[in-house]
């Protein structure tokens, strides 16, 4: 019996998946059961890889929660069998799919790295191979007989970061994420070296799947000249449940009278308003300046240094759990899966 680690490939679609049809220059997505032979290089690592193919792979701007959920039971259904999860997705909505994914997979003790190309796969220059053979053998890594990784990763131009603390910054480089707020978890060059004290401690509670998602949320990005038409429209659209507030610097917003009195106002209809920053880097503090502090007193709850792409989606999570307003307040700004600092 082998003792190589087995990673479970998952292809939901996306630029990597791509090869070009010489005859047409059309690009579509080859069979995944054939990737050892598209890939020579990966019968070089040391494990086993089985793939699994959406039957209809999607443009990651596509993604939505019901994809989320297939994801994550394809994972549960797999979960006992496979030492590490690599899945393939489109750049644009990876950030968001890792997010929900850390917050949807509960006390993992194994790998889910996601990767993808801003290249595909069969392009002379193509980032594919590089990002999909290193994200495998991250995967494989064990320490005393375990997985050495125990998070939701995005793996993307020789780093490895926590999935839920990641954005897309470029739609045409190669280092097209940052993680802007923490240190990557590993690099790989002519040595992979891992941040060993940047890793999730490996969870000995018993794995589950959280499969409620509640969609009606929105992201709203404050601008000098908002109108009390577009923030009233906004707040009061049916149905909605949370709202993630970009702010300016430090969760700065308007303190015009009637900005903070339709916010409030919102609040006491039960909408949950978290407050993020529109910087890539930094963290929100409603105690620093007034502007902060009048949307605190009203209610409004702190991000942190989360991600827009963390909070939305830990916001669906939460909101599907119908907790109270003060449990809801402080479920979202303690750390679940490593995606804020207090």
């Amino acid at each position: 019996m082998s003792n190589k680690p087995e990673i479970l490939l998952i292809y939901t679609g996306g630029t990597i998946g791509m090869v070009k049809d010489f005859e047409t220059g059309a690009l579509k997505a080859f069979d995944f059961d054939q990737l050892l032979d598209k890939i020579p290089e990966l019968y070089l690592l040391d494990c086993g890889i089985s793939t699994f193919s959406f039957e209809q792979p999607i443009d990651s701007s596509d993604m939505n929660p019901e994809y989320w959920v297939y994801i994550a039971e394809i994972i549960e259904k797999n979960y006992h069998n496979y030492d590490g999860f690599v899945i393939l997705h489109g750049s644009d909505t990876m950030s968001y799919t890792a997010s929900a994914l850390s917050f949807m997979l509960r006390n993992l003790s194994k790998p889910v790295i996601l990767t993808g190309s801003q290249l595909p796969i069969g392009d002379l220059r193509t980032d594919a191979k590089e990002n999909l053979i290193t994200a495998i053998q991250i995967a494989s890594i064990r320490k005393d007989n375990q997985p050495a990784i125990n998070e939701v990763c995005l793996y993307f131009e020789y780093k490895l970061y926590r999935g839920n603390r990641t954005t897309k910054i470029s739609a045409e480089h190669f280092n097209a994420f940052i993680s802007p707020n923490i240190r990557h978890l590993a690099e790989s060059g002519v040595h992979l070296k891992i941040n060993k004290t940047m890793l999730l401690k490996n969870n000995q509670d018993a794995f589950y799947v959280h499969k409620k998602l509640n969609p009606n949320v929105c992201v709203l990005k404050i601008f000098p000249g908002i109108s009390r038409l577009v923030l009233e429209s906004i707040l009061r659209i049916p149905g909605l449940g949370g709202i993630v507030l970009e702010t300016y610097g430090a969760g700065n917003a308007p303190t015009e009278n009637w900005f903070i009195q339709s916010l409030e106002n919102a609040i006491e209809r039960g909408v949950k308003i978290v407050n993020v920053t529109q910087c890539w880097g930094g963290s929100v503090d409603m105690n620093k300046y007034e502007n902060g502090i009048a949307l605190r007193k009203i209610g409004v709850v702190s991000g942190h240094d989360i991600t827009t792409e963390s909070a939305i989606t830990k916001m669906m999570v939460l909101l599907s759990e119908n907790i109270s307003k003060e449990e809801f307040s402080q479920q979202f700004q303690q750390p679940h899966c490593g995606e804020l600092t207090v």
